[in-house]
């Protein structure tokens, strides 16, 4: 798809709403509440902070840069850097599969969980009702792919409503999704939010996870967790910033974009910490216990901790829209732009038009999706996957893509020139040294001690047989697919980027 018929976001607020409906997702309702409790509260705001300024917002401008200057998405944004560096971008587009795929499940299980809420579906129960009665889960991690109805059919209604969007195209279809989703999600937010601070028992709540722990400040690991916060929710690192600024206009200013997408994202961080742990407070006033005993995270917090919650609460079945519609919301706008990943690559190095392109790629991505998720081993394999995929596909593709522009190919300068031609907001050394050395430490020390962790003992408990093929084997896998598609002699487009290649 050649630079001058490539298709264009409207109007740069459509780009940022686009980017803000990536960055917020899932993990800014269910994981940064726990995470910032976890590690020192009010105290976590510092780390936090200094982990946006110092990698999240650089990371976010250097995929800005690369996707606008080289008009194109991660595998021929890195070829036109380097012939060999095309294999990280394909490898960002095997790890944008893979998440996709089961991504799109927990956004099934939102959708169904909002209906469930007017009636309390779950009843006294909400463990037993979402493991036995919903997932009907196996008793043990099994690649038994029995499909259980009532997840089967609302995954197929989200696929069906992602890649309408996306068949729709860039600025038809996803900018005007999210001019829509995007300020749904904040009054729904906004509204869960307020009913919230006004239960009873929500003050105990507010300072279980305000309060700050100063001694956590001298933790290394709780920089660690700051650090990965900011890298899991930005969206960064896996190919989707390089696609979304690609469609941006020639003159667009993109440090500005990305301060903006960052700091509205770390904003929707604190906002969900406010819900969520007001709403704890009211649970553990209930219950008499202390609010400790009742933070959790993921699958978990949203739908177990929360059902009972809304169970006891008045007016919980509005509640319960609120919160299930928000996470459904949050989800259905970051998947859409984890496959917009796989969609562009491949109609860039083809010359695929996007409606043939989303029905081939995208509908691949869904039948995979529909196979393996939607199963009574389904919510084990989404675990592993989910675990592997992030810690060592995003982490690792991210440490090398940055090393190689960094370091190796010393692109960092002609990057920040780039965008200091259209920015307000102008880079310099500052920029460079924190993309080229704390980053890659951080990244480092976060693979380093997730590492260790895990050949500590194995994660859940599961299996060593199951780890090795849904998490290492599917990590590993989108490595060596990412290779192997970087050697394909792909037909059209192969011109235009031979030249850049030579220049």
């Amino acid at each position: 798809m050649h630079a001058e018929h490539r298709e264009q976001w409207g109007t740069r607020a459509g780009f940022l709403l686009a980017a803000i409906g990536s960055a917020v997702g899932l993990g800014n309702i269910w994981r940064f509440p726990y995470i910032a409790y976890e590690n020192g509260g009010g105290a976590f705001l510092v780390p936090y902070l200094a982990a946006l300024l110092t990698a999240g917002i650089p990371l976010l401008i250097m995929e800005y840069s690369l996707g606008h200057k080289y008009r194109s998405t991660p595998p021929t944004a890195f070829l036109r850097l380097s012939r060999p560096a095309q294999a990280i971008g394909w490898w960002q587009v095997a790890i944008c599969f893979v998440i996709a795929a089961y991504y799109a499940v927990i956004i099934a299980w939102s959708f169904v969980y909002t209906g469930f809420s007017v009636n309390k579906a779950w009843g006294d129960d909400p463990e037993t009702f979402l493991f036995s009665d919903f997932l009907q889960a196996s008793d043990a991690p099994t690649m038994d792919l029995s499909y259980v109805g009532g997840i089967l059919v609302p995954l197929i209604v989200v696929w069906l409503i992602t890649l309408g969007v996306l068949a729709a195209g860039v600025r038809r279809g996803i900018e005007r999704a999210n001019k829509i989703f995007i300020p749904l999600l904040l009054v729904m937010f906004l509204a869960l939010v307020i009913r919230a601070v006004t239960l009873p028992g929500a003050t105990e709540g507010l300072n279980a996870f305000f309060t700050p722990d100063w001694s956590s400040i001298t933790d290394g690991s709780v920089w660690v967790a700051a650090y990965g916060q900011i890298f899991f929710s930005l969206s960064i690192g896996f190919g989707i910033m390089i696609t979304y600024s690609s469609y941006l206009r020639r003159r667009s200013d993109l440090s500005g974009s990305a301060m903006v997408a960052g700091l509205a994202n770390s904003s929707f961080e604190l906002l969900a910490g406010i819900g969520v742990f007001a709403t704890i407070g009211f649970m553990a006033a209930n219950a008499g216990v202390p609010v400790g005993e009742l933070a959790t995270s993921g699958i978990g917090l949203a739908f177990v901790a929360f059902p009972q919650i809304i169970s006891n609460m008045p007016a919980g079945e509005l509640f319960g829209v609120l919160f299930f519609g928000s996470l459904a919301i949050a989800g259905l706008t970051s998947l859409i732009s984890i496959v917009q990943v796989l969609v562009g690559s491949v109609a860039d190095r083809t010359g695929l038009r996007r409606i043939p392109a989303v029905l081939i790629v995208g509908g691949a991505t869904a039948l995979v999706s529909i196979i393996l998720f939607p199963t009574t081993g389904g919510v084990y394999l989404l675990d592993v996957v989910d675990r592997f995929i992030n810690q060592y596909g995003i982490v690792v593709a991210a440490l090398v893509s940055v090393i190689v522009v960094a370091w190796l190919l010393r692109q960092l300068k002609p990057l920040g020139d780039h965008a200091n031609e259209t920015s307000a907001i102008k880079l310099g050394l500052l920029w460079r040294v924190t993309l080229g050395v704390v980053t890659p430490v951080v990244l480092g020390v976060m693979l380093w001690d997730s590492l260790r962790t895990e050949l500590a003992e194995n994660y859940e408990g599961y299996p060593d047989s199951f780890l090795l093929g849904a998490g290492w084997c599917v990590a590993l896998g989108a490595l060596v697919l990412g290779v192997v598609l970087s050697l394909v002699p792909w037909k059209r487009g192969q011109q235009v980027t031979e030249e850049e290649v030579q220049r």
